[in-house]
């Protein structure tokens, strides 16, 4: 059976309940969580409140317009929110908020982990989030310390990377270079999606803003000494992963680098080897052939001398390459 989950106030926090969907919206909830709603439970939460909930299709657009706007006294804004970020694969994911003078609305087709926190939080007995826009600023609060917690994994990530990359030269024989790709990769990827979240979130927090003074909200001061906190965590989060970005860049480069001169010494190494041996292959070569007019066949010590002056010619270029610094 599928059922809305919706949280209503209870003294100075918020106490959870789930309703069937065809069952009434209670008249007190201030936040209501649809999570991939079925067009009923789209259709009921409408009706209980006069508002129009954003489609899937309408969730994924990328225009402005589209993202933030208000419609018949209530404010429509959707933000880009990470979720599996623990996971090889981390997703970005619309979710939809839609304020509608107290009470708050969420749309996902996904499961960010601050939504679950923030609700186990908010039912504290001394959390004080009893209305829609405080709650809407916690759950902004909420993700942006989870994408703070995963860049500071992420940084710390990049810096064992570093390590293996910059190794001694005693520790060169044990690096992957495939691992060290893959890693940055990963890291590059997660980075850029977490830098994607922030900027939505920095759009919707300058909308939520010109929100509160437009829907008149009984906190409003308490909401934008939050929005103003959380603005400032944002920009210093977007310089942080601009900061990862960058030192990405540097590390795969000098991955390259290095993958190149690896490289270039093994082709040194073989055009060394087959230098030095073109002088012994000469000498076997003019023995080998089966012409009966050659002296040195009836000589008694020619096969040793023969061997012996083949590892001479091989130990003189490589005695010069090293003199010269080439090996």
């Amino acid at each position: 059976v599928d059922v809305i989950t919706v949280y209503v106030p209870h003294g100075q926090c918020i106490a959870r309940a789930e309703i069937v969907a065809g069952a009434p919206v209670p008249a007190d909830a201030v936040w209501i969580d649809l999570v991939s709603p079925t067009p009923e439970e789209e259709a009921l939460v409408e009706a209980a409140l006069g508002i129009n909930a954003p489609t899937r299709e309408e969730m994924q657009e990328i225009e402005v317009s589209s993202r933030l706007y208000s419609e018949n006294g209530a404010v429509y804004m959707t933000a880009t929110i990470m979720s599996q970020m623990d996971t090889a694969r981390p997703l970005a994911s619309p979710v939809s908020f839609v304020l509608a003078g107290e009470r708050l609305v969420t749309v996902r087709y996904a499961d960010p982990r601050p939504f679950t926190s923030f609700g186990a939080r908010a039912q504290r007995t001394t959390s004080g989030y009893t209305s829609g826009p405080l709650i809407m600023l916690g759950l902004f609060e909420s993700i942006v310390d989870r994408m703070a917690d995963v860049l500071e994994t992420t940084g710390q990530s990049i810096d064992t990377l570093s390590s293996e990359v910059f190794a001694s030269d005693g520790a060169k024989a044990s690096r992957d270079f495939k691992s060290v790709l893959a890693g940055l990769g990963r890291n590059g990827e997660l980075a850029s999606k977490i830098r994607e979240s922030l900027v939505s979130l920095a759009r919707v927090v300058h909308f939520m803003q010109e929100a509160v003074d437009i829907t008149h909200v009984t906190h409003a001061r308490d909401v934008k000494a939050g929005i103003s906190a959380l603005d400032k965590d944002i920009v210093s989060l977007l310089d942080h992963v601009s900061f990862l970005n960058n030192k990405i860049s540097f590390l795969l480069d000098a991955t390259l680098g290095l993958i190149n001169i690896e490289q270039n010494s093994i082709i040194k190494l073989f055009s060394v080897v087959s230098v030095a041996l073109m002088p012994p292959t000469l000498i076997a070569s003019i023995y080998g052939m089966n012409f009966k007019m050659m002296p040195e066949l009836n000589w008694e010590w020619g096969y040793p001398m023969a061997i012996m002056l083949m590892i001479v010619s091989a130990i003189l270029p490589f005695v010069y390459f090293k003199k010269k610094g080439w090996l």
